[in-house]
């Protein structure tokens, strides 16, 4: 009799231990859900720019090695540690959108994400998250133009951009991005580093530094398309990137923004920093032989106070790298 209470005992506690773990994880999994209904229903609000003083208005290095040229262009700025502080969250967005290798211009160049990623790991940085919201298969871009393994030599973070984390966007009522879902982690760092590759590209002239943040939204990117020179201004002061370092080691001269052929690609072996987007996008422009209010997005930009393309009046240093 003893054994046949004991032996129902324990069939009663295994049940119990059973259904208690499968009461756990259904709540677990509501309370996920829960998560994303709440993210769903909250808007993100835009970044706020740190007041960084710089000892340039823009810096240009060029030479046979990017990652030195890179270093030389930030160090002109005033150094890495005026951007990051000892603690900081940093992400880096580079161009990753493309299955790709490093010579054919689509992407950014990895020794250049590489470096500056060690850049930060130096100044203190607590994490530094890499990401792009790709056109094609993120696990074959990321891999496939060499920054994947750049980022993870250097000590930084590979993000795959969850679809749960965009959020749409606190812009301004009547703005062309209003409501436009952002991905939060763009938003939610203390420092932001816009690390485009220059090319060019069938629908906007050129794609640089405001165009590259494109990479951060969700949504349909064929409706980001239309009015896209509002809509990557808007973008642009939403962000308020902290620095932008524009990769033209290799620029993609036509059949942008995938190019494929390496006919299309030139060397200029120049790496261009600066804290203002459009004066950055101004230069690389005048690299590319092409008038920067030409292209629409970098005219809006100077035009609605994101920065200035008067590269006659800034303070620009030049550098044999």
């Amino acid at each position: 009799m003893g054994k046949h209470i004991a032996r129902k005992y324990t069939i009663n506690r295994k049940g119990f231990i059973s259904k208690s773990l499968g009461l756990i994880a259904a709540f677990l999994f509501l309370d996920h859900d829960r998560m994303k209904l709440n993210a769903a229903e909250e808007k993100l609000q835009p970044r706020k720019k740190r007041n960084i003083k710089t000892d340039a208005d823009l810096a240009a290095a060029t030479g046979e090695n990017p990652s030195i040229s890179t270093r030389r262009a930030v160090a002109a700025l005033g150094g890495m540690p005026r951007f990051v502080k000892r603690g900081d969250v940093v992400v880096i967005k580079p161009n990753i959108g493309w299955d790709r290798a490093p010579q054919y211009a689509a992407t950014t160049n990895p020794d250049v994400v590489e470096a500056l990623v060690r850049m930060c790991v130096e100044s203190g940085a607590r994490t530094v998250k890499v990401f792009d919201n790709t056109c094609n298969s993120a696990a074959m871009c990321y891999r496939n133009s060499g920054i994947e393994a750049a980022v993870k030599r250097a000590g930084g973070s590979v993000i795959k951009m969850a679809k749960w984390k965009y959020i749409p966007g606190n812009f301004p009522a009547g703005s062309p991005m209003e409501d436009w879902p952002v991905y939060r982690d763009a938003v939610e760092c203390d420092c932001f580093i816009n690390v485009p590759v220059a090319k060019h590209h069938s629908l906007t002239g050129l794609t640089l530094s405001i165009k590259n943040l494109m990479g951060v939204c969700g949504g349909t990117r064929g409706m980001m398309h239309i009015g896209i020179d509002k809509k990557l201004v808007a973008l642009a002061g939403f962000i308020n990137p902290d620095l932008t370092v524009i990769d033209a080691y290799r620029v993609l001269l036509r059949h942008g923004p995938s190019g494929g052929s390496m006919d299309d690609v030139e060397l200029k072996k120049t790496v261009i920093a600066s804290r203002d987007p459009v004066l950055a996008d101004a230069y690389a422009a005048r690299l590319m032989n092409r008038k920067p209010g030409e292209i629409g997005h970098i005219r809006l930009g100077s035009e609605n106070g994101l920065g200035s393309m008067d590269l006659s009046s800034a303070r620009i240093k030049k550098i044999n790298a």
